[in-house]
């Protein structure tokens, strides 16, 4: 399994920004969890054994509703696994 940490700045709070993530992740099998960050911007964490579909992810993030500033996705150890995609609190 690869998990990779992925922060979106810019304006991406308010726009629908998380439903997004959350339609794409979900099409691309992708599991994980997406949430509101204190600084405006927003933070997942994405999971799939296929590198290729977490790229896809990353690359439909720069796409997104609202005006994306910057996408940085770091890969992390594995936190546990998550048997789906979601919307997590405000952190």
């Amino acid at each position: 399994m690869i998990t990779l940490s992925v922060l979106v700045s810019g304006r991406v709070q308010g726009v629908g920004f998380r439903a997004f993530v959350v339609r794409d992740a979900i099409a691309l099998g992708v599991r994980g969890e997406v949430w509101n960050r204190p600084d405006g911007g927003v933070e997942l964490i994405a999971q799939h054994e296929d590198r290729a579909q977490l790229d896809e992810l990353v690359q439909r993030l720069r796409a997104g509703p609202g005006r994306v500033a910057s996408v940085t996705a770091d890969e992390v150890p594995e936190a546990g696994a998550y048997d789906a995609f979601g919307i997590g609190h405000f952190r």
